[in-house]
């Protein structure tokens, strides 16, 4: 990894200030990335657990007692400790995997490059940003090694399993310190929310009006905004939760409530407050998911399509209102709840109401790659992957909208195929498609494309015969925290999915190796890459690979047209960069007249 300063020779730094603590968006882009990277390994192998345990319930641990000893007895896996690893994969890769790695990692590294700016707005800020998703992370893996253990209340932490201390195993110091870790977790991400939003509004470089931006710029604006305006909500919760657990107070324990045979001394509090306040986070996270692949994926198909991206002013008007509507969806997490049935239907309509942008941006992608002439690289397959994954997750979102249907699959595996095809796979496969279609810019190297079709190949099939087959689980009313298939005589029959599904979850995290062995095998021997191998034409491929410190030589780069002029007839290239004047290559007008710096807000 060689970050080079020649653009700025007088500008000298320590390994410490360059590598450790430093101020560069790109470096602390990758250092978000790699430590997701470290994250997903951990995650991935509590998801092994997961599935070890529920394919072949009667297996020894011996490979894994050693290391969670508490947690086993006689080398199988405990009941409380099974849900304490349910609830410490889904928190490890929802909050410190995919919304670390997009946000954080692709986020840092190319909103100054798309944008044509220096650095982000407050690069001090930056840099905190990230030196706090480490403690987060050591005091949320503390958790496993206390007195009670790791939390097992889930990721979304449900009072009053989770305000008190003695409801269950891990709802002892275990829960104290996932709170604790997420709270700080959020601090780093307000921090991230606030530089992305100032830095894309004030720092373009001249020319680059908003409708100039590249559609990965839009995502990872909106999926700012979503970010802080949804998690101060699941901070303050996080708080109150806290003074419930430690200060005696009552925002989320109702009265009369007995555990092992004691009532409470608890009065005035609300269980469904928390499932409010979580879930008025919840749903936009799951966008917060997913705008930034949806930008990320824009890019890659119109790039390696060697065509315009379809409905480019439509793709901007999606994004915006998803990112309204998943303020107004929160309650068909809980039709369960009691609600009153208008109001159900009030949440079922706006749920519902999703699927038009969400259509509107998948046909777009669907004309982009119509008639192209497509690359398959392994980027441009990822991509392709990436609307699979999402037509298919998101087709089943439809049934869960309706509360009649969402009430019969409520907590079951349906729900898990559900959120694992559109929010975990597809957000994942975002993830890929920019670590294969930037990692020229980020190391001035190719990952290896054989092996990256292996991974795609692998990661495709592993993820549909891993996911697909838990929606019929889950009609067959399998629940999605059950530790044996076993404990019901209804569910018995489904050992054999049981253990198909395993297998396939292991092929697919088999499949992971190979991208970790891709990506640092190819940071030391991947064959050398020009600065522009894609022919691309957005800001960060018009400076080297990888960019100097200050990103660009010289002045900074001026924009003259939109960032997907690609097959312009009467073109010398099939590309056209945003940094050539219209006069010189005449194209069709997009986003602004076409002369001058119509909306730039220039340095």
């Amino acid at each position: 990894m060689t970050v080079t300063h020649e653009a700025h020779p007088g500008h000298r730094q320590s390994f410490l200030t360059r590598y450790i603590f430093s101020q560069d968006h790109k470096i602390i882009g990758l250092q978000y990335l790699f430590t997701s990277l470290f994250m997903a390994v951990v995650g991935g192998f509590l998801a092994m657990l997961i599935r070890m345990q529920l394919g072949f319930p009667t297996a020894k641990f011996y490979w894994a007692q050693w290391l969670f000893p508490g947690g086993f007895a006689n080398n199988q896996i405990k009941p409380d400790f099974y849900l304490a690893v349910v609830t410490m994969h889904g928190t490890i890769m929802i909050f410190f995997v995919l919304t670390t790695a997009l946000s954080g990692g692709f986020g840092n590294f190319l909103i100054p490059l798309q944008i044509g700016a220096r650095d982000m707005a407050f690069p001090f800020m930056n840099m905190l940003s990230y030196w706090l998703y480490p403690p987060a992370i050591v005091v949320l893996l503390l958790s496993f090694f206390v007195s009670g253990g790791a939390p097992n209340a889930g990721w979304t932490s449900y009072p009053p399993l989770s305000a008190l201390p003695n409801a269950a195993p891990g709802s002892g110091l275990g829960q104290t310190l996932w709170l604790i870790s997420l709270a700080i977790l959020i601090v780093a991400f307000l921090f991230g929310s606030l530089n992305y939003i100032t830095t894309i509004l004030q720092l373009r470089a001249r020319g680059m009006s908003l409708l100039r931006m590249p559609l990965t710029i839009w995502g990872l604006l909106f999926t700012a905004i979503l970010m802080l305006l949804s998690f101060p909500v699941l901070f303050a919760a996080a708080i109150m939760l806290l003074f419930d657990r430690l200060g005696g107070t009552s925002f989320f324990v109702p009265a009369g409530l007995v555990v092992g045979n004691t009532v409470i001394q608890h009065a005035g509090g609300s269980p469904l407050l928390w499932q409010h306040l979580f879930w008025f986070l919840g749903h936009p996270e799951v966008y917060v998911l997913i705008l930034p692949p949806m930008g990320i994926v824009s890019e890659v198909l119109a790039t390696h399509a060697r065509k315009p991206i379809f409905g480019y002013p439509f793709m901007v008007g999606s994004m915006a209102a998803i990112s309204f509507l998943s303020f107004v969806v929160w309650g068909h997490h809980m039709f369960v709840s009691g609600m009153h049935p208008l109001v159900g239907m009030a949440f079922m309509t706006t749920t519902l109401a999703i699927a038009i942008p969400s259509a509107v941006k998948t046909f777009n992608w669907l004309a982009t790659l119509w008639r192209a002439r497509i690359r398959f690289t392994t980027a441009m397959m990822f991509a392709i992957g990436f609307i699979s994954l999402f037509v298919t997750g998101g087709l089943t979102g439809i049934f869960l909208g309706s509360p009649a249907i969402d009430i019969y699959v409520h907590d079951t595996y349906f729900v898990v195929a559900h959120f694992h095809f559109v929010m975990a796979s597809a957000a994942l496969f975002g993830i890929f498609a920019g670590t294969y279609h930037w990692f020229p810019k980020m190391f001035g190297r190719f990952m290896n494309e054989r092996l990256g079709k292996w991974h795609f190949w692998l990661t495709f099939i592993g993820i549909y015969l891993t996911f697909f087959p838990m929606h019929f689980a889950g009609i067959a009313g399998m629940m999605r925290r059950i530790f044996s298939t076993g404990l019901y005589a209804h569910l018995q029959g489904l050992a054999w999915v049981n253990i198909f599904i395993s297998l396939a979850a292991f092929m697919l995290g088999a499949a992971q190796l190979l991208f970790i062995w891709n990506l640092f095998a190819s940071l030391v021997r991947g064959q050398r890459a020009p600065a522009n191998p894609w022919g691309a034409t957005t800001l960060e491929w018009q400076t080297s690979s990888p960019p100097p410190h200050g990103n660009f030589p010289g002045a900074l780069p001026e924009v003259h047209r939109w960032p997907y002029d690609y097959s312009v007839p009467g073109a010398p290239e099939d590309f056209i960069p945003q940094t050539v004047p219209v006069t010189a290559v005449p194209a069709p007008v997009h986003g602004g007249s076409g002369e001058g710096p119509p909306g730039g807000k220039g340095q």
